[in-house]
């Protein structure tokens, strides 16, 4: 938090001046949309309700679009890409198929991740199996524009506690993230799949 000083004549009081920054109806904007996706999707389990609510599915695919429209002239393919992403919301069947039917396998879906490293050009998919399973798949990733990344799957793997199965890769693509802050990332993808993930508190490494 930057500190501010003030100065003042010895002769008479002086009111200070104001050091406020200026409020931008952009970033008022930009904050108050993506409040209301965050709260359309804040009891969704992932996007599990979703798939049954086409209304739900509607409005935020419209909150999505409205954000994306904010960053469209953004650069979101930099340096502040690579993190470690934690899903909140998502249209992708595969993940939601592994996070409603882990309770079958006699375990539970944990966290679900994007672990990206623009530098490294490696983007790892991750569920974790609490307390030691976890599945990934490791990809290589290229920059191709402002906003849109271009991937590759490269292996996969399913790992326990003292085992592993290794598994081929399966396909290529690209991603779009049409919003990125400090906190939250919201994507769309070349199968027309959306993600909103928010930035996790902690770094996942294999």
């Amino acid at each position: 938090m930057a500190t501010c000083f003030f100065s003042f004549p010895n002769s008479f009081p002086s009111k200070p001046k104001s050091h406020k920054r200026p409020i931008h109806s952009s970033s008022l904007t930009s904050q108050s949309q993506k409040t209301h996706l965050l709260n359309l999707i804040s009891d969704q389990e992932r996007g599990l309700r979703t798939q049954s609510d086409p209304q739900k599915l509607s409005q935020i695919i419209q909150a999505i679009d409205d954000l994306g429209s904010i960053g469209r002239d953004t650069v979101t393919t930099g340096s502040s890409l690579s993190a470690t992403w934690r899903l909140l919301w998502t249209t992708e069947k595969e993940q939601l198929y592994i996070i409603k039917n882990a309770p079958f396998f006699g375990t539970k879906a944990g966290d679900v991740l994007q672990v990206i490293d623009v530098e490294k050009k490696t983007l790892n998919n991750v569920i974790a199996f609490p307390p030691d399973g976890v599945f990934f798949v490791r990809s290589t990733i290229e920059v191709a524009s402002s906003q849109r990344v271009n991937f590759r799957f490269t292996s996969a793997v399913l790992r326990g506690k003292n085992w592993e199965f290794p598994l081929p890769p399966f396909g290529q693509g690209w991603f779009e993230t049409v919003y990125l802050d400090d906190e939250i990332r919201v994507v769309k993808d070349i199968r027309q799949d959306y993600l909103i993930v928010e930035r996790a508190p902690y770094t996942w490494k294999e």
